[in-house]
């Protein structure tokens, strides 16, 4: 979703569909491998362009919809652009990206009536290993490595995210903007390895 054609077309034919706006979330991103030594600048741009520009361009294109219908913001940020994570640069540096959007938006929006947030997931059991081409197996030796430095003792689920990202965009959350959720077992309150 970082083709700028695709993105307008997108938010054309929702308003198309639907006659308004109402929640924005921004979902789209990909996870890379790669480090300072090793990401290449190709690496780099594909990863920005999905993980923060396509999400600016479409919060831009959406906010005069949001702003009349005095919607929301939920963008899909992760637990390590909070915090470094070696061998993920590209990824992390993406992802704290986005919690500066979030939190410049929300400033620039709230007086007109628009909350924007994100949730700041830990690690998650989803297909994502498929992207970043390593093995099933190895995926699941990480996750086995991942419960021990999540305080609850396990990786969260899809549905946990989806969760907060509801509650986010619901009418439950009214007072609240800027805020990044952490949805991540207590990995952000503990000290790393």
């Amino acid at each position: 979703m970082s083709c700028e054609p695709d993105v307008a077309n997108l938010v054309d034919a929702t308003i198309e569909k639907f006659g308004r706006l109402d929640v924005l979330v921004n979902n789209a991103g990909i996870y890379e491998l790669g480090s300072i030594e090793t990401t290449s600048l190709e690496q780099y741009d594909r990863v920005m362009g999905v993980n923060v520009r396509a999400a600016f361009q479409l919060t831009m294109l959406c906010a005069p919809h949001l702003i009349a219908t005095r919607g929301n913001v939920v963008n899909v940020s992760s637990g390590i652009g909070t915090r470094p994570s070696p061998g993920v640069l590209a990824y992390c540096m993406s992802k704290s990206a986005m919690d500066q959007m979030t939190g410049c938006t929300a400033l620039e929006l709230a007086s007109k009536g628009v909350r924007v947030n994100s949730v700041n997931p830990g690690v998650t059991a989803t297909e994502i290993y498929k992207s970043m081409g390593i093995s099933k197996e190895q995926f699941t030796e990480s996750l086995e490595h991942q419960k021990d430095i999540h305080p609850l003792g396990r990786v969260g689920d899809a549905e946990e995210v989806a969760q907060a990202i509801a509650f986010l965009a619901s009418s439950s959350a009214s007072f609240i903007t800027g805020e990044h959720l952490h949805v991540d077992g207590g990995r952000h309150a503990a000290f790393p390895d």
